[in-house]
């Protein structure tokens, strides 16, 4: 199953901050609903565990991410695949944008991802309900840490 998220968010920092943020493994982690491990690896990019609950589903994923199209402070393209198991698996990427605005800077992403296993079974109603909410909760997160 396929699904697409773009969204924007306001960020009352300077472009330089939130790009330092953005690439902090410690400041991710602390952002990512239900990570318990992200770890830096050699490649420009992340070696990943994070517990995930979609609708009745459980799972802890297991996964790597990486970086690419990097273009400081302006942004990235993120990629990255996950297997959870009996769960299912995710793969996808966004595209990340940063731009100075309002005194702070605007944060723009495009999102896509593919899922399969029991996970697709779920419903695109709800697989988007849950992505929507956890891309919600994650940039809450990341602009309280962005704001210190």
């Amino acid at each position: 199953m396929a699904m697409t998220m773009n969204g924007e968010v306001q960020l009352a920092a300077p472009r330089e901050a939130v790009w330092t943020k953005l690439n902090d493994p410690e400041v991710l982690k602390a952002c990512i609903p239900g990570c318990e491990e992200l770890e830096k690896t050699e490649d420009n990019g992340f070696r990943a565990v994070a517990k995930m609950k979609v609708g009745p589903v459980s799972a802890r994923f297991k996964g790597r991410v990486t970086l690419s199209d990097l273009d400081p402070p302006n942004g990235y393209k993120i990629s990255g695949e996950g297997e959870g198991g009996v769960a299912g698996f995710a793969k996808g990427g966004a595209t990340v944008a940063l731009a100075d605005k309002d005194g702070g800077t605007l944060l723009t992403y495009n999102v896509e991802a593919q899922i399969g296993g029991k996970l697709a079974q779920l419903g695109q109603r709800l697989i988007n309900g849950s992505a929507k909410k956890l891309a919600d909760e994650f940039f809450a997160n990341f602009a309280k840490a962005v704001q210190g």
